[in-house]
């Protein structure tokens, strides 16, 4: 037994000494690295098999080429309207550009632009101005009161529409037909129904023995006049998104908790609310930054008046870069940019606090 296990393991080792003499491939694949230089070899080799960043975005675009060939247009196009004229802008905020020294044409004369870089002085020149901080104070409280009361009439017609009832479909047409009409439109009806002497509104009260209010005449009537306004064009928005929210939520719970005592009060807050967390946080959201740069429905409607009680800090912006003599480019950028760092850090915020209630976001 002794020597025919001898033989064996001898027949077997010149086997594997003849498959490895028949190619380099068989050579590798059975003999052991015995000596440093296999090794150091093994290291490279693992070294040199390391991810690249350059390979890993070849192999992102050869194996996603199709995602990348569609998403490309988008980003152009963000490209050209969007991030350019925002670098632009902010070049702007750190020079002196104004009618007077930029590059301009006349006749045949061609003026070349002589304005200079003057670093954060625009940004100083701002922040220390008082009628900044009158118009951030404003445009705050415009914000609140319109997201906060368009959120509130939303979720109550929201709640209205999602149970049974007879003419439900044509409810909800009727509601939303402020969203499908253009903005402009809606502004200049409104316009017509707030006029002092020829207004439906005026009429109406007129009628009940009530004398003329100044609805765009008066500074604070003007202001309940636009945030009016705004919380018209922004309810079917706040409905529809609320109410597919509700339907989302499951009739079971409320079945349950009917059979369990609670009350409608008491559903409400406990399955309705948390159930709508999610879509309440992002429609908050997004009406914060719509309304926070709401321009149209200011300057259509009272062009920032009477005086300047509704000015924001878009129209501002604006008035610098289109309206005021000269018209200054540098300060509307410094404006614009200011804006755009205050819906940023209130994103932030807002982000961050949801973190810490358990929302991911």
């Amino acid at each position: 037994m002794a020597a025919d296990t001898s033989r064996s393991v001898t027949g077997a080792a010149a086997g594997e000494t003849t498959l490895a003499g028949r190619g380099p491939g068989r050579t590798t694949a059975k003999t052991a690295p015995t000596d440093g230089s296999a090794g150091s070899a093994g290291g490279a080799g693992s070294a040199g098999g390391a991810r690249s960043p350059r390979g890993g975005i070849r192999r992102a675009l050869a194996t996603h080429w199709y995602a990348w060939a569609m998403v490309a247009p988008v980003v152009l196009v963000l490209g050209v309207i969007v991030g350019w004229p925002l670098v632009r802008g902010v070049y702007l905020s750190l020079t002196n550009a104004s009618e007077r020294n930029v590059a301009r044409t006349i006749g045949v004369r061609h003026i070349e632009a002589t304005y200079e870089f003057v670093g954060l002085e625009n940004y100083a020149a701002v922040l220390g101005d008082p009628v900044f901080w009158q118009r951030l104070v404003w445009t705050v409280m415009w914000t609140v009161a319109c997201v906060s009361i368009t959120f509130a009439l939303g979720l109550g017609l929201a709640t209205a529409l999602n149970r049974q009832f007879r003419g439900r479909a044509a409810y909800r047409m009727a509601l939303i037909l402020p969203w499908a009409v253009p903005g402009f439109v809606s502004v200049f009806a409104w316009r017509f129904l707030f006029n002092r002497d020829n207004g439906i509104l005026n009429k109406i009260l007129d009628g009940g023995g009530i004398s003329a209010v100044p609805w765009l005449d008066d500074p604070t009537w003007a202001k309940v006049s636009v945030i009016a306004v705004n919380v018209w064009l922004g309810v079917p928005f706040m409905m529809v998104a609320l109410l597919g929210g509700l339907q989302s939520i499951p009739g079971e719970l409320y079945e349950a908790a009917e059979m369990d005592g609670a009350g409608p009060w008491q559903r409400f807050r406990h399955i309705t609310l948390p159930g709508l967390r999610a879509v309440s946080m992002t429609v908050i959201l997004l009406s914060t930054i719509w309304t926070f740069n709401m321009f149209p429905v200011i300057f259509l409607l009272t062009r920032g008046g009477p005086g300047d009680s509704t000015e924001i800090l878009v129209t501002q912006a604006f008035r610098q870069a289109f309206i005021a003599s000269p018209r200054d480019f540098a300060g509307s950028a410094t404006w614009g940019v200011l804006i755009l760092g205050l819906l940023m850090i209130f994103a932030l915020v807002y982000r961050r606090s949801l973190r810490k209630q358990g929302e991911v976001w």
